[in-house]
């Protein structure tokens, strides 16, 4: 029973986000500024295939690539390396000259701008985790949102915590998980984490902004032992967590259903496996 109420909860969750970016992508998406191609249109793209065939940030094309976007002016390109280079930490690895470089590119491009605009854009999707993470209080499931603009204080905003992250806990192999994944098609959907005696379930979800890139990512945490070990194992806890998800704020008038459910409801159905109205 528990199992069912946590797939339903999950899966509600999941799909409430998934429309909640759809909508919030769609509705903020930017204006072209100016003319410009990609980042990964240029043979200096900074990834490469390792002998595994794993993705991963390489230093000496992210120097060529500055190079070049310094000698011919490219602002959607430009401002993408900014970005990149904030989440792989360059400022860190790169010697004198390099860093010279890269911060002279940073300056031509507005950097600042560029990581506040990610930021900005974020703001929308930290509604999102908030309203849905209030919309399941209680229920042992975390909802939270990483600003990957800056990998070291990634954690923007958090609901329901169950990992015991504050603001700003770094996430410095999310990004290049992220775009290992991207590049093999993979989605980060449904996968386990077991850390000492804790276990997960866990989504992540990555957040495009357009002619950008990868700015963000959406996670859900489910704390599985806690649904296995007490919930199912306490019927008044089971009680609890019904409550929890059933409770609500007010009540309104609307239709929801279709035409066809709508005149089931009508004659009497109850939910939807329900089958006992024609």
């Amino acid at each position: 029973m528990v199992e069912g109420i946590l797939n339903i909860i999950y899966g509600l969750v999941a799909s409430a986000i998934f429309v909640g970016v759809g909508f919030i992508y769609g509705r903020y998406r930017e204006k072209k500024k100016s003319q410009g191609s990609p980042l990964e249109n240029y043979k200096s793209y900074p990834f490469t295939l390792d002998d595994n065939n794993m993705l991963q940030f390489d230093f000496d094309l992210f120097n060529e690539a500055v190079t070049a976007l310094l000698k011919k002016k490219d602002h959607q390109a430009g401002q993408q390396l900014v970005l990149i280079g904030e989440q792989n930490n360059v400022r860190q690895v790169l010697k004198a000259k390099a860093l010279h470089n890269y911060n002279k590119l940073y300056k031509v491009y507005d950097g600042d701008k560029v990581l506040d605009d990610s930021t900005e854009f974020l703001e929308n999707y930290k509604r999102i985790v908030r309203l849905i993470g209030d919309s399941f209080p209680d229920c042992g499931i975390e909802i939270l949102l990483h600003n990957l603009s800056n990998p070291s204080k990634a954690l923007y905003h958090i609901k329901n915590n169950v990992t015991g992250r504050n603001v700003e806990a770094p996430a410095t192999n999310l990004v290049m998980d992220l775009k290992r994944r991207d590049s093999n098609k993979e989605d980060k959907l449904n996968y386990e984490l077991n850390i000492g005696s804790r276990k997960f379930k866990c989504t992540t979800i990555p957040i495009y902004k357009d002619k950008m890139g990868l700015v963000g990512a959406i996670c859900i945490n489910v704390d599985y032992h806690y649904f296995d070990e007490n919930v199912r194992q306490d019927p008044k806890l089971v009680n609890n967590l019904i409550d929890s998800i059933c409770k609500v704020n007010m009540v309104l008038d609307e239709n929801i259903l279709s035409k066809n459910e709508y005149e089931k409801a009508i004659k009497g159905k109850r939910h939807f496996r329900d089958f006992s109205i024609n």
